[in-house]
């Protein structure tokens, strides 16, 4: 049985149906309309619903940021790779996400948050050395991750070259990048691949992807925290689909009317 704490995470879990919920436990001291949309919530879907102290609820989470409400949930059930890789319902254009080795869950919750409102179609997590899907990560990511499809991998390397014999391209982000964030074409299948906080992308993963972009920086620090260069890049990706192909040059034109091949091509 999991934990799953706050207004947003355990509303938009039962509003998701990605959860078996058991029970949900809300504080008697806090009475206004957004708790009340919760227990009614629960009563629809026949969820028992009990009420102990505000105390008692910070003791069940293991935190006072809890909101007023705690849910007992089943774990959530990951797809496999080869799910994500199927074609959508919506027929949307591919927009993965690869996390190699994100171990915070703050960090992880963020990517989450950006990855459902850039319009992501699945995320791609790893076995080891990846921050759990936790109720930390869960809050973090304001119940967006109840609705991002996720699969989680063994082996980061050997996803990507499914991804890439699907016809996706393979692209990380990399201060050692030679092409800036916006000079790539987001309205193509991809995938961007994410790494480590610090240490960045294992070497095998970069040597893989096909393209590696950066993002410039004017101040001191040489690339910015994982979870906000994410969004930076994804959110770009969601301009350009948005307007159905970025602006280029009459140079940079003729140089895309090319076959194009990459680093892992």
């Amino acid at each position: 049985m999991e934990i799953l704490y706050g207004l947003h995470p355990v509303e938009e879990a039962l509003r998701s149906g990605s959860r078996r919920f058991d029970h949900v436990v809300v504080a008697r001291e806090r009475q206004d309309r957004r708790l009340e949309k919760i227990v009614e919530a629960c009563h629809e879907r026949g969820v028992r619903v009990r009420t102990e102290s505000r105390e008692q609820l910070t003791l069940l989470a293991r935190n006072p940021g809890h909101q007023g409400v705690v849910a007992f949930v089943r774990e959530r059930t990951m797809l496999e790779m080869e799910d994500l890789l199927a074609p959508s319902a919506t027929d949307a254009v591919p927009l993965l996400l690869a996390l190699d080795g994100v171990e915070d869950p703050q960090n992880l919750g963020a990517l989450l948050r950006s990855a459902d409102g850039a319009g992501v179609t699945g995320v791609v997590l790893t076995e080891r050395r990846s921050a759990p899907l936790s109720a930390v990560a869960v809050k973090a990511s304001a119940g967006a991750a109840e609705h991002v499809r996720m699969a989680r991998v063994v082996n980061l390397v050997r996803a990507l070259e499914q991804v890439k014999a699907a016809n996706i391209w393979c692209v990380g982000l990399d201060e050692r990048g030679t092409m800036d964030y916006t000079e790539y074409d987001f309205t193509t299948p991809c995938l961007l691949v994410l790494g480590r906080e610090g240490a960045g992308l294992h070497d095998l993963v970069r040597r893989t992807c096909d393209h590696l972009l950066r993002i410039p920086m004017a101040g001191k620090v040489a690339s910015l925290n994982v979870s906000a260069a994410g969004a930076v890049v994804l959110y770009e990706a969601y301009r350009q689909r948005r307007g159905g192909q970025r602006s280029v040059s009459a140079s940079e034109d003729s140089a895309l009317a090319k076959p194009r091949k990459g680093l892992g091509s």
